[in-house]
Order: C-alpha cells, then sequence, then structure tokens
C-alpha cells in the first residue's frame, strides 16, 4: 500500500482486494472473548474532524483502540481552529505531539493531501469537501461482497461483474467519487443516476456509465446505493420540491420491487428517511444500512493495520 490513504484511486486492485481480505480475518476475531489487539501498541492515532461526524469518526476511534493504538480526538470546535490557526499549525502541532497517523476529515477539497507535506506520520482522508472519501468506499464493497453471491468464501476476490446502480445527489457526494474509482478497480459495473443537475461536469471521463431512469436501472442491478441531497452544500435550488424529487428519484417500497430478488439496498448515511430512501426500505431485510456501520469499525482497523502495523513491529 501507498504511505497515505487520500483518494480509492491510491490503491489498486491488489492493495484493495487485500485490504477486504484482512477486514474478513479481523472480523472473525470479532467472535472472541478478548477482542482487542496488540498490533498497534504504543503507536498514537490522531482524528482530526473540522466537521461533524458521527459513524466515521466514531468507527476510527473504535478501530485504533481495538488495535490498541492511543486515540486523541481533536475537534475543530472549542479547539484553537475556532481563533484562527490554520490546518499547517494544527499539523505541526500534531508533529510535535508525535502523531503516527492522521485521520482527518475537513471541508476544504484537498486539505489531506495537503496535510502530508507537513506531517512525517501516516494520513487517512476521512473525507474531503465534495472530493473523496476513501474508507467509505471500501466499506460499502466489504459489505457487498459480504452480502452477494460467496458471502465472506469471495476471499482473494473482487466485484467483478456486479451490477451496481448509484442514486442521487452525485454532485456533492465524496463517496460517489471514491466508490466509483474502487468499484471499477474491484471489476464492477457503476451506473450513475441523478437529476441532470446534480450530475457532475466531466462525468462521462469517470470510469462508470451515467443516466437519468432510475426504474430502467434498477431491474438490472445488483446494488443500489442511496445518496443523501446534500442541502447545506447546495448554493441553489437543484429541483423544484423536495416532493418532486422524491417522486422522480427516491426508492419507496414500489420501486424497490423492480428490484432482482437477489440485490440490496445501501446507503452510507446520514439518510434522509422520506427523501431519497422511505422508511420502509431503510428498514427492510434487504437493507444494509446497520451492516455498513459494523463493517466500518472493521474495515477501517484492516486500514489502519496494514498502515501502521509494520511501523509497530519495527518499534518493538
Amino acid at each position: 500500500m501507498n504511505r497515505h490513504l487520500i483518494s480509492a484511486a491510491d490503491l489498486d486492485r491488489d492493495d484493495a482486494i487485500g485490504i477486504l481480505d484482512t477486514a474478513e480475518e479481523l472480523a472473525r476475531a470479532e467472535g472472541r472473548p478478548i477482542r482487542k489487539l496488540p498490533t498497534l501498541r504504543g503507536l498514537t492515532v490522531v482524528n482530526l474532524f473540522y466537521e461533524d461526524s458521527t459513524r466515521t469518526r466514531t468507527s476510527f476511534e473504535a478501530a485504533a483502540k481495538r488495535l490498541s493504538a492511543d486515540v486523541i480526538n481533536f475537534s475543530a470546535k472549542g479547539s484553537s481552529v475556532a481563533k484562527g490557526e490554520s490546518l499547517k499549525d494544527t499539523a505541526l502541532t500534531l508533529e510535535a505531539m508525535g502523531a503516527d497517523a492522521v485521520v482527518i476529515r475537513h471541508p476544504a477539497s484537498g486539505a489531506p493531501r495537503r496535510l502530508t507535506d507537513w506531517v512525517s506520520g501516516r494520513v487517512i482522508n476521512a473525507g474531503d469537501g465534495t472530493h473523496e472519501h476513501p474508507t467509505q468506499a471500501l466499506l460499502d464493497a466489504f459489505t457487498m461482497r459480504q452480502r452477494l453471491a460467496g458471502g465472506p468464501d469471495r476471499h482473494g476476490r473482487g466485484l467483478d461483474g456486479v451490477r451496481v446502480t448509484i442514486v442521487g445527489d452525485v454532485l456533492h457526494s465524496r463517496v460517489a467519487r471514491s466508490n466509483v474509482l474502487l468499484l471499477a478497480t474491484l471489476g464492477a459495473q457503476v451506473t450513475l443516476v441523478a437529476p441532470p443537475t446534480l450530475m457532475p461536469y466531466a462525468v462521462d471521463t469517470w470510469p462508470c456509465r451515467a443516466g437519468y431512469d432510475i426504474d430502467a436501472e434498477l431491474r438490472k442491478s445488483d446494488v443500489v446505493m442511496m445518496l443523501r441531497v446534500q442541502q447545506e452544500r447546495m448554493s441553489a435550488a437543484y429541483f423544484p420540491t423536495v416532493r418532486e424529487y422524491r417522486r422522480r428519484y427516491g426508492l419507496d417500497s414500489s420501486r424497490m420491487a423492480l428490484l432482482p430478488e437477489h440485490a440490496i439496498v445501501m446507503h452510507p448515511g446520514p439518510m434522509n428517511r422520506g427523501v431519497e430512501i422511505a422508511a420502509e426500505v431503510a428498514d427492510s431485510d434487504r437493507s444494509t444500512i446497520v451492516a455498513q456501520v459494523a463493517n466500518g469499525v472493521t474495515v477501517r482497523m484492516a486500514v489502519l493495520y496494514l498502515m501502521l502495523g509494520g511501523a509497530a513491529e519495527g518499534s518493538a
């Protein structure tokens, strides 16, 4: 693996499958009476979050602690950032504290890449602006591999031929970007479906298809991933009304019936119930939303294990 994980494009097929396989091995340890592993004992992982987060920050913290690392949670609120401290000065402070890895979420696209210039430890992108969120894509791929044909026996395999449809606010979604890149690397066939106003410019250069008819795509999908409408990132009206969006692009029980019997429904969270996904769909047996949260800890353990495990062994 590369020294840092900034983009899903940083992972080749062997890297990605290696993370998924390691996550499977770690998941098997979950049933043990003592779930904690000594792998990262003596190392420090800093969670540096400039945006609010529940699932991602908590799962990175749980992942690091289960590997016996020391964890420092740094929030922009209540810190010197609120007094005007720059990212560089914050990074130099973390460097002085001896951070072995920095997990960063930042509203500015490119901030994690910039951080790599200022710290000697590993940097993991936990979401930067509308750019990328690579560990979310990894946990999504892990969940797909777990739930689709072959289940946990897909060890050493990718997602070749799996048909994934990603629906919703693609324009503002860092999850969509990372998923398109990673799923293509793993051999999946990805289709993006969104209103024209929420489809990114130059999407034709991405390794996927783009369309606007959700009903046509659902009928041939193994996976449908619904994206939240990120109104907090919108400076204009991208669709007439929420009701109209729900009618054209929302996933309700009648639309779910169009899916093949084996198909699963995913959502990276947080959800807008009743907008992009109906409550009865989110809570159905086909939904993997709760599993995605649980898998987030396991997959992030695998990322930390593979990126920092060698450093821990070297210092032992």
